[in-house]
């Protein structure tokens, strides 16, 4: 074999390597369910946050538990996490801490999720759709730490693993992004119809990502 094409396909297969590129219209796909499927984002800057909008894209059947987004200290397992309970029920966790939003049920639909959380009031708004659902608070005072190991499509209960199958997503997820402040309403509005509002921690544009297992990055079906 061509000593340059071996070199290529040892980059390409050597773990923790992450491809970086335009995901624009794409979608991470999740067919079956899996312990070992997910998808590791990594993020240009990684600092102590007090305040945070997280704004994704999911595409699902399941009607068991789930998670959406997990970001982890070595400290904190839970330090950020978008979780499904049920049909109709969100938490949101910050510092380890839940609120719990009832969310109208939508089945076989694309759903728009953001994730909005100041230190300052402790105040978390939870935008399903681009409509807002009841303001809860949450860590008040408390800030986030900073690196993190952020994943897609699993919970974390170390850093970086204790996965469980039975809390992983099967289906789409896509349009990924995160800033270090909260986003105003008309914002949030505008991204849930695909408006742009330049992210500064992850922009689902320039994507810096890792995927494991049964895992494709495919066109969004939801374009």
């Amino acid at each position: 074999m061509d000593k340059l094409l071996l070199c290529l396909l040892v980059i390409v297969n050597f773990p923790g390597a992450f491809f970086q590129g335009n995901t624009s219209g794409k979608a991470f796909v999740f067919p079956t369910e899996s312990d070992n499927s997910y998808v590791t984002l990594s993020a240009p800057v990684q600092k102590p946050l007090k305040a945070f909008t997280l704004c994704l894209q999911v595409y699902t059947a399941l009607t068991r538990s789930y998670s959406l987004f997990s970001f982890a200290t070595k400290a904190q397992y839970n330090e950020i996490l978008l979780f499904s309970e049920k049909p109709g029920l969100y938490s949101v966790s910050v510092g380890g801490s839940d609120a719990y939003f009832k969310v109208p049920e939508a089945f076989y639909t694309p759903r728009h999720f953001c994730v909005t959380w100041e230190s300052q009031t402790g105040i978390t708004e939870l935008w399903v759709d681009g409509k807002p659902m009841v303001r809860m608070s949450l860590k008040k005072g408390y800030t986030v730490g900073s690196e993190a190991s952020i994943i897609l499509g699993q919970e974390q209960d170390s850093f970086g693993g204790g996965f469980n199958k039975n809390q992983a997503l099967v289906g789409d997820i896509g349009d990924v992004n995160m800033w270090d402040f909260v986003l105003p309403p008309e914002e949030i509005r505008a991204v849930s119809t695909n408006g742009v509002s330049t992210p500064n921690v992850l922009n689902w544009e320039e994507l810096k990502y890792e995927t494991r297992g049964e895992v494709f990055l495919k066109d969004q079906l939801w374009v």
